[in-house]
């Protein structure tokens, strides 16, 4: 019933329903103001400039106002006022500002209020001696056609206002949900190279950390070459994690990402590891692939090689054909009793990666051993 207005608008309206009081109030009074006739005006003026000031905090209450402002001007007989004006605010009011309810309640009073007038104007008419004829009944259409489209144009207007106000709340919020869409798969894509990143270089610096414990023992040289493997691994661990914080801090562009060329190093890092890997690449790439395309298979093949490092027991097989139009990733090692199938994250972040280039990706246990398989789209030769 009650909308929150600011104290301005709530004092401007009270200042409009006053100002509007004073003009039409006491100009309309033609006899002494203590007359029956003066004192009706003056109440009638009263009713109709308090809905006027009340039209945008209570549009229903205004309607009522409005409405008992009428009733009271017909019960005292007294002819159209420069004060009736206030009932074309009220109706743009209700249509503008009010809810469903009140919406439509100003509609219908539009539609019934003009019947009222052409009636309590026509009933006047005849009370002069004018009597019963076609030309009063013609007389009277033309009033109600002309009262209806005076007063559903402006409760038509505040409809139109209603809708715009909506479809620019519409849009707003659009906005708003497009934005905290694209933060989320901003901050999604962040956390998958972070796992990434930080999941491989970790198995790689453990796997190292123990293989460098137990071969210390009869080659000294061993855990110095495990500790230059660590450090290197180490720090290009810390640079891409440092990377990926300035993104998720400033929001600034991608920065650089690994391509095929970075896949020898990776290569590197897994042998290095203690891993037999086995690298099989059949036929080889024509043109250079998108750069997306790179970024994925080397995040899935990292993601890979990383769960391979952690769970896998065996050498280590890897496969890529380089067709015309797709590349088709194999990764396969053996499976201990007891390793994991595969639902972590890192599985869901390896689909996620193929399903963004437009490829899918499969993983779990095939014949003893733990196979990811992936089809990625590279464009027609």
């Amino acid at each position: 019933m009650i909308r929150q207005l600011s104290t301005r608008q709530l004092t401007t309206d009270i200042i409009v329903a006053a100002a509007f009081f004073l003009l039409t109030g006491f100009v309309e009074v033609r006899a002494s103001i203590w007359s029956l006739h003066g004192i009706s005006t003056v109440l009638v003026a009263i009713f109709m400039s308090g809905a006027l000031a009340v039209r945008r905090l209570s549009p229903g209450l205004a309607l009522a106002i409005a409405w008992a402002g009428a009733i009271l001007q017909m019960s005292a007989g007294l002819d159209p006022m420069a004060s009736n004006a206030a009932i074309l605010g009220v109706l743009y009011a209700t249509a503008a500002y009010g809810t469903r309810l009140v919406f439509w309640l100003g509609f219908a009073s539009a539609i019934v209020g003009a019947f009222v007038i052409t009636l309590y104007l026509y009933i006047l008419r005849t009370a002069f001696g004018l009597g019963f004829s076609w030309q009063n009944v013609t007389l009277a259409g033309f009033m109600w056609i002309a009262a209806s489209f005076g007063l559903l144009l402006c409760w038509t207007i505040g409809a139109l206002v209603l809708t715009a106000r909506r479809a620019r709340e519409n849009r707003a919020a659009q906005v708003r949900a497009e934005s905290e869409a694209a933060s989320e798969q901003e901050r999604v894509r962040i956390a998958r190279d972070m796992h990434d990143v930080v999941a491989h270089s970790l198995a790689v610096v453990i796997a190292q950390a123990d293989g460098a414990r137990y071969a210390a023992a009869s080659d000294p040289s061993a855990a110095t070459s495990a500790l230059e493997t660590i450090s290197t691994t180490a720090r290009s661990a810390l640079a891409d994690v440092r990377l990926l914080l300035t993104q998720l801090r400033h929001s600034q562009a991608d920065g650089p990402q690994p391509t095929l060329a970075d896949l020898d190093a990776l290569y590197a890092q897994v042998r290095a590891a203690g891993v037999d890997l086995r690298v099989t690449v059949d036929p080889m790439p024509v043109v250079e692939p998108p750069a997306a395309v790179q970024l994925a298979v080397y995040r899935i093949l990292q993601e890979a090689l990383t769960n391979a490092l952690r769970h896998g027991a065996g050498p280590v097989e890897v496969r890529l054909d380089w067709r015309p139009d797709r590349v088709e990733l194999r990764v396969a090692n053996p499976m201990p009793a007891g390793a994991p199938t595969g639902s972590g994250h890192g599985l869901i972040g390896m689909r996620e990666r193929a399903q963004l280039v437009g490829g899918a990706l499969e993983a779990g246990a095939d014949a003893g051993s733990f196979v990811v398989r992936a089809t990625l789209p590279v464009g027609v030769a």
